[in-house]
């Protein structure tokens, strides 16, 4: 972790973000329970590649992600084409807005990839997570936030 922000920061930051965002672009309300996301699932991954060397993975119940694209939209039902457009579009607004707050936590500024979309759950190579944020709607659709930090060679956490 950077030495100017503690994991607990990190994760308001990033919970903040998750509910502020998931509510302007898409209409719902999330909120952090322990509830898992089912099987079908869908996960939009990003790496940070400059200033943090992390990545986030948002692994959501299609359901979630679907009812989020169909008010984004204002449509009653998206096709899987539009909801890997919309989920990639809300991860890539809600990373921007993780980054704009970590540099003014760290004043460190970071860059990340755009955003992959992946079928099922994705667990990207070369690193092991940190945190996870769990998220359930009023539908009780879930979804989590995975914080990813790269392998350690000693398997101990390592920095952000």
């Amino acid at each position: 972790m950077n030495s100017a922000m503690t994991q607990e920061e990190l994760e308001q930051i990033l919970d903040q973000a998750v509910q502020d965002v998931t509510e302007r672009t898409a209409g719902v309300r999330l909120h952090q329970e322990d509830m898992s996301p089912g099987e079908d699932l869908c996960t939009v991954h990003i790496t940070f590649d400059q200033g943090f060397h992390t990545s986030l993975t948002l692994c959501a119940d299609t359901s979630l992600l679907s009812r989020m694209a169909c008010n984004s939209f204002h449509e009653e039902t998206v096709s899987q084409e539009d909801l890997e457009e919309f989920s990639k579009e809300y991860f890539n607004v809600l990373c921007g807005r993780i980054a704009r707050a970590m540099f003014q936590a760290t004043q460190v500024p970071a860059h990340f990839n755009p955003p992959t979309f992946h079928s099922g759950r994705y667990e990207p190579e070369g690193q092991e997570i940190q945190f996870v944020l769990t998220y359930a709607s009023g539908q009780r659709d879930g979804a989590q936030l995975i914080h990813h930090v790269p392998c350690s060679p000693e398997n101990g956490a390592s920095e952000v």
